[in-house]
């Protein structure tokens, strides 16, 4: 089965906010950036059209002509718990730095770790697998992205956030 994965527009938040399940706003340039996304998409078809059920996956999924895509909570991006919608430089968690020294096991504090969202996301597609679609668009996030990209052996764990899919851009991977 082939999984087409597409990014989320940018946000309107102010750059440095860390937002991760927060359900924030898209930019103003959406529509711009929406028209390209869906020029990409442009001539595919899909069996099954699945998103985040958090509003910049699923305007993104509206625009490219998919309203009734499925909604899946396990394609929300990773819950940043207490930190979520304050600018990274105001966060005095004493937690932080540790958390940046080891982000891909630790939890942000209140919210979960990279190895849960990748928990998610893989159990998302492992149920995918068992479906008989040949080929299926989900609209969700950068970390789902990164492991989704993880699942289909894109890359290692050790360098995947070098690979994060630009806003609006699309991965594929074979399950």
């Amino acid at each position: 089965m082939k999984v087409f994965l597409i990014r989320h527009t940018s946000v309107g938040v102010p750059k440095g906010t860390c937002y991760g399940q927060a359900d924030v706003p898209v930019a103003d340039t959406f529509e711009q950036e929406a028209s390209a996304t869906k020029s990409r998409l442009s001539g595919m078809t899909f069996d099954h059209v699945y998103t985040s059920p958090l509003s910049r996956a699923a305007l993104l999924a509206d625009f490219c002509g998919f309203p009734d895509a499925e909604r899946d909570s396990r394609l929300k991006e990773m819950n940043m718990g207490k930190w979520e919608m304050q600018r990274w430089e105001d966060i005095s968690d004493p937690h932080l730095q540790a958390w940046y020294a080891d982000y891909l096991h630790l939890p942000t504090t209140g919210g979960e770790s990279f190895q849960q969202l990748r928990q998610r996301v893989f159990s998302f597609l492992d149920e995918l697998k068992q479906k008989p679609y040949k080929r299926v668009a989900v609209f969700a996030h950068g970390g789902v992205l990164v492991c989704a990209g993880l699942y289909g052996r894109l890359f290692e764990e050790e360098n995947c956030f070098s690979h994060q899919v630009e806003y609006g851009g699309v991965e594929e991977i074979e399950i």
